[in-house]
């Protein structure tokens, strides 16, 4: 992959991960210009987006431990709230395709990611060691105490593509602005 291409796609997924979040319906924004060259399926597109998902919930735990370093499981809980509420989009298409796979190769790759995912979970709210045999288990529970207190936000009304990346920024920001103003 040339530097070209890798900057490329790296705009295309910008650009589904910001219509993603305009649209929030689960489904794979497929529709996306240049998305079909640079991912080629569906599976690598789900991945990339699940990588970045991951990534970010990853820094969120370790900045929420920083700021909190004796309540682990609150910090995570937290650190998922946040990643999801930043990442709506993101995280309903990772829902959706878990619950709905399109075949078999993506229902594993999803549970994959899954145990991975719920593994970081319990391991950083110092619950288990990552080969505890358990551990997804516990991380489990924790994500499920994290979803049973998270909002998902309103879709907003905002046009989609470059400008509603823009828009949506500028949205998040007055909603801030108005939730303090109150």
């Amino acid at each position: 992959m040339t530097w070209t291409s890798y900057r490329n796609r790296g705009e295309i997924l910008r650009t589904v991960i910001a219509t993603a979040d305009a649209r929030r319906d689960g489904l794979l924004p497929w529709d996306v210009e240049g998305v079909a060259e640079s991912f080629g399926d569906e599976l690598n597109l789900l991945g990339a987006l699940q990588l970045r998902w991951h990534t970010r919930l990853a820094g969120r735990i370790e900045r929420e431990l920083m700021a909190r370093p004796m309540a682990f499981e609150n910090a995570v809980v937290d650190a998922w709230r946040a990643t999801a509420a930043e990442m709506p989009g993101i995280r309903a298409i990772v829902d959706h395709h878990r619950a709905e796979p399109l075949d078999e190769q993506m229902a594993r790759a999803l549970d994959k990611a899954t145990a991975k995912e719920r593994i970081l979970l319990a391991v950083m709210a110092g619950q288990a060691s990552a080969h505890d045999s358990g551990a997804a288990a516990v991380g489990a529970r924790i994500e499920e105490k994290a979803r049973a207190g998270w909002l998902l936000a309103p879709v907003p009304d905002e046009p989609v593509g470059h400008t509603g990346l823009h828009a949506s920024i500028l949205g998040r920001l007055r909603a801030v602005r108005a939730a303090f103003a109150a």
